[in-house]
Order: structure tokens, then C-alpha cells, then sequence
């Protein structure tokens, strides 16, 4: 049987670990060759050799993503080892998460450069590719707490609405051009990060859980299954869309 992205090339960001990996995880489970992204070279090639060995190992691309050059170099990379793109998965990011009043000008540009710089160079240099062959999925990971506001998370929802935003404007751009564009935005979602979290602070966690009707977080699988989706061919007809995987937490 054929795999749903059997011949698919597929560049995932920030897959060093956590939401990343496990969408490195399932579209390489899905058929699809797949390059990794992260800043930490170490982690990222950990986590190639946890996913395959050979040919079957990701194409490996290190570096700081909200630089212009690195993201350039990493799609550059991709179609010379590939011959292509066709899916690009924005998921770098990280948000420091405190009372707006307590960022400094230093905190507050981090969150933007992580969050929405990656996801604005990365799109920009992957689109001649996708416009050239009329095909392209660009999913970016967005969050839920762009839509139902959250305590300390100010700063990293302005990073992450521009990447909704960025989302929404490019898919009416591009809609005529076989390439969709859209938002998975999860709630909190149980990574590594989070189990640590958890077991270091748990009150002051739970009440990030406790606003999400089914009482728990994600699991990484469950946000990955919708990039998955969102990556097919199958998708076609979904575009400009944040699609929340968040247990209820915003309805509508």
C-alpha cells in the first residue's frame, strides 16, 4: 500500500526534540524524505540517528533559522541533496514565558526571531521551489493561546499570531498556484520541556491544563497527526486555516 507522502520531500524546523521530532517522526513514517532543522548541531544529529541511518538519515541543517543567510542555506541544501521541497513544516520556536512587564527588549526580540523570523525566511526561500513545480504544503505551527489569551504569554503571542497572520495572507497569495499555507496551533502540549516543568513546579503548570476541557495536554503524536494530514495531497482544498489541536480549550 502507498504511504500518503510516498515521494514527498518534507523540511521540518525545530526537530531537534519535542514537537518537531515527532513530526520528523510521522512524515518520515508516512513515506516522505525528510531534512531537519535546529540550532543545537549536537541535538539535531542525535535526533537523524534516531530516525534512520544511511540513506534513510535526514539531511542535517544546524544553525540559527531567523538569520536570512542559514534559512537560505538550508532550502538551498535540501533541493541539492532532494531535487526538491514540497512540504515545509515551521515549527522552530520556543517562547519565554513571563509577565509582559518582566521581557526586556533582549526577551521580547528573542521571542519574535524564534518564533517568526524562522517561519518568515524559511517560507520565503522555500516558495520559488514550490511556485516553479505549482505544488507546496507550508504548515507552521502556531499556538492556541494566540486565541484564547493565557497568563505571562503576551510577548510570545505576538510572535505567534504574526505567524497565523503570515499564514492567512500568503494563502490567498498563492491559492491559484497548487500551494497551501496553513496553522496547527496547539494547546500545552506534553514534551520534554513540559514533563520537566511539571515535575520541578506542577501548580504552577496546572493551570495552563486546567483551561482545557479534557484535563490534560496534547500528546506529540496528536499535534503531529495533523501536520501529517495537512501535508497530503489529500489536503488540497484546506488553506488559510489555523486548525487548533487543543482539547477544547478555544472552541470556534
Amino acid at each position: 500500500m502507498t504511504k500518503m507522502l510516498e515521494g514527498r520531500i518534507a523540511v521540518v524546523t525545530g526537530a531537534a526534540q519535542g514537537i518537531g521530532f515527532a513530526i520528523a517522526e510521522r512524515l518520515q513514517a508516512d513515506g516522505a524524505r525528510i531534512a531537519i532543522a535546529d540550532v543545537d548541531e549536537g541535538q539535531l544529529n542525535r535526533a537523524a540517528d534516531r530516525l534512520g541511518a544511511g540513506d534513510d538519515r535526514p539531511l542535517v541543517c544546524a544553525g540559527d533559522l531567523s538569520r536570512e543567510t542559514v534559512a537560505r542555506d538550508m532550502i538551498e541544501a535540501t533541493i541539492t541533496r532532494f531535487g526538491t521541497i514540497d512540504i515545509l513544516v515551521n515549527n522552530a520556536g520556543g517562547g519565554i514565558i513571563q509577565p509582559f512587564v518582566d521581557h526586556t527588549p533582549e526577551s521580547l526580540r528573542t521571542t519574535v526571531d524564534r518564533n517568526l523570523w524562522t517561519a518568515v525566511w524559511a517560507t520565503f526561500y522555500a516558495l520559488p521551489e514550490m511556485r516553479r513545480k505549482r505544488y507546496g504544503r507550508v504548515v507552521s505551527v502556531g499556538a492556541d493561546s494566540v486565541r484564547n489569551g493565557l497568563w505571562n504569554h503576551a510577548g510570545y503571542n505576538a510572535a505567534k499570531g504574526g505567524v497565523h497572520a503570515l499564514t492567512t495572507g500568503l494563502a490567498r497569495e498563492f491559492a491559484l498556484e497548487g500551494i497551501t499555507f496553513n496553522v496547527v496551533a496547539p494547546c500545552i502540549v506534553n514534551t520534554e520541556r513540559v514533563r520537566a516543568a511539571v515535575a520541578q513546579a506542577p501548580e504552577a503548570v496546572k493551570k495552563y491544563i486546567d483551561v482545557v476541557p479534557m484535563g490534560r495536554p496534547a500528546e506529540m503524536a496528536e499535534v503531529a497527526s495533523m501536520v501529517a494530514y495537512l501535508s497530503t495531497g489529500e489536503a488540497s482544498f484546506v488553506t488559510g486555516q489555523v486548525i487548533s489541536v487543543n482539547g477544547g480549550s478555544a472552541m470556534l
